[in-house]
């Protein structure tokens, strides 16, 4: 028997030997298959869009005329909502046979690429032409599939439809109800070509060219013109090319947005773009209830005094233009600053951004005036709503002459009572200046994501320095409160204020836990300085920007 065991194991282990051998194999050989797809330079494709990574990265550039390529991280939520609009666009410009693909790299797998390409933020577009890998254009087009197609299609064609005679033109200047057509008596001459790098960028509006001379008389100029037509308010509006500056394609994009927008705007879904997209100064609102035919009329005064504030026609360097043609001045007098003017429907689109200057639609019809740089909110002491009362409370804010109106929400019974405490507008100062605490302030939106992640690692903060009479752990709800000397511009933003005279406002960018927000208190506000760990790349951590609209 114990030689029948023996003789069993004797014949049995070579072949459970040999088994053990051919699993090791086999894994072996998917390892190497998968190090040799990772090495190989084939370029694989995912809903039409290319995927890359540094083995087969020439390669794409190589083989396509024009790549626009997604730097991307798997975790990124901005990533994901692009995701699907990214493989559309790749589709479309597939079926129309362009000769511009999509592709897309895993940033936080593929770091020698990320670093080569400058990439610290996702996701980040970069067009590649020509298998030019060192001078990529930044993507500067809206993130939809429709606005990613328009912007690579304008890069591979002419950004300008040429336009040879006066029938051509005409059907081009009417297609559309906003149409740039720039004359030119030398078309490769430069300001030509930064008419169409211009062309290139505004994607939104057909740009067409003519250098006819018999195209220059029919629309009655002499000299180099950049007209914009369009089919409402003064119809046609011409930018003359100044003979010596050139033309200065920031100022001419500048220029066509802000009088492609109609005099007086209404705010919707469809609009908003323009509005916030002509960075135009000073918004004037005038806050209406459709729905009332007696704020209706309301507006003819609003339109009446929204003339005044167009903003002049003016290239840099003394060139005016005012509707049409200008004439060279040595000296110019100051532009007056420009306004937008635009109508809320409290009861349609506009019910959205009623928070947003604490209104409900029974304050309806209201108006306010908006400084985009810093969103500073003004209003009349008593709405008028006649064009001189309109103009001279625009002045009066444009002089520095009316203060902003704050928001402010009304203070909890409890807001000190708690751990964390609540702030509004009303209370900030009192309790952030007070030179006896150091003050560790939360500024938050309540839809903020990122916000509400690191709301239970603050109130554990506040727990933990709840006894400590010298530090004070705070929070403030942003979008119900404001400050006049500070401005919040994303979501979650950290302020310390140290104790003692002169109350040196201090901003918090680290990560957001525990133990960091107690080394950067015991510390007095910074951080103390630690070994960078080889080979990573940091990051501020992420915050919401809320979106003007």
């Amino acid at each position: 028997l114990v030689w029948l065991l023996v003789l069993s194991l004797a014949w049995l282990g070579p072949a459970l030997g040999g088994e053990d051998k051919d699993e090791e194999v086999i894994e072996e050989e998917e390892k190497e298959k998968k190090e040799d797809e990772v090495l190989s330079d084939e370029i694989k494709e995912e809903d039409n869009v290319l995927v890359l990574h540094e083995h087969n990265f020439a390669r794409a550039l190589s083989e396509h005329q024009l790549l626009l390529v997604e730097f991307y991280a798997p975790w990124c939520g901005h990533c994901q909502q692009l995701a699907p609009a990214f493989a559309q666009a790749a589709a479309e410009l597939r079926n129309e046979s362009s000769p511009a693909r999509l592709a897309k790299v895993d940033a936080t797998a593929q770091t020698a690429l990320a670093t080569e390409f400058g990439i610290t933020s996702y996701p980040t577009l970069k067009l590649f032409r020509d298998g030019n890998r060192t001078h990529p254009l930044a993507y500067t087009g809206r993130l939809d599939s429709q606005g990613i197609v328009r912007w690579v299609q304008r890069r591979a064609g002419p950004s300008a439809t040429l336009l040879q005679d006066t029938d051509t033109i005409a059907a081009f200047t009417d297609s559309q109800d906003l149409v740039v057509v720039g004359f030119f008596k030398d078309l490769k001459g430069e300001a030509a070509q930064a008419f169409f790098d211009v062309a290139a960028e505004m994607v939104d509006m057909p740009f067409g060219v003519a250098e006819a001379a018999e195209l220059f008389q029919a629309y009655g100029l002499s000299a180099d013109t950049v007209c914009l037509f369009k089919k409402f308010d003064e119809r046609q509006t011409n930018f003359p090319v100044d003979p010596v500056r050139g033309l200065d394609t920031a100022e001419l994009t500048r220029l066509l947005r802000v009088h492609s927008l109609q005099l007086v705007m209404e705010f919707t879904n469809e609009t908003s773009s323009q509005i916030f997209g002509a960075k135009i100064p000073h918004h004037m609102l005038l806050f209406l209830n459709k729905s009332s035919p007696e704020q209706l009329s309301l507006r003819d005064g609003f339109r009446a005094a929204a003339g005044g504030f167009r903003g002049e026609v003016r290239w840099p360097h003394g060139r005016n233009m005012q509707g049409g043609f200008g004439t060279a001045q040595p000296q110019c007098p100051p532009s007056p600053a420009q306004v937008l003017f635009v109508v809320v429907d409290v009861t349609g689109h506009g019910a959205d951004v009623l928070p947003f200057f604490g209104m409900i639609a029974a304050d309806a019809p209201t108006l306010r005036l908006v400084r985009m740089e810093g969103n500073r909110k003004y209003r009349m002491e008593q709405d008028n709503f006649s064009d001189p009362a309109i103009r001279t409370f625009i002045q009066a804010v444009l002089a520095g002459k009316v203060k902003p109106h704050l928001l402010s929400a009304e203070p909890p019974e409890d807001w000190d009572t708690r751990p964390v405490k609540v702030l509004v507008g009303k209370t900030f100062e009192q309790v952030a200046f007070d030179e006896t605490k150091n003050v560790f302030v939360k500024f938050y939106a309540p839809w903020c994501p990122h916000c509400q992640a690191m709301a239970a690692a603050w109130e554990e903060l506040a727990e933990r320095y709840k006894d400590r009479e010298d530090i004070v752990i705070a929070e403030m709800d942003s979008t119900a409160n404001e400050l006049e000397n500070i401005t919040i511009h994303g979501y979650p933003t950290l302020h310390y204020f140290p104790a003692g005279p002169g109350r040196k406002m201090i901003e918090f960018k680290s990560n957001r836990d525990v133990e960091t927000f107690s080394k950067f208190l015991e510390n007095g506000g910074t951080l103390p300085e630690e070994p960078p760990v080889s080979g990573v790349r940091t990051a501020p951590p992420p915050r919401d920007v809320p979106s003007p609209s």
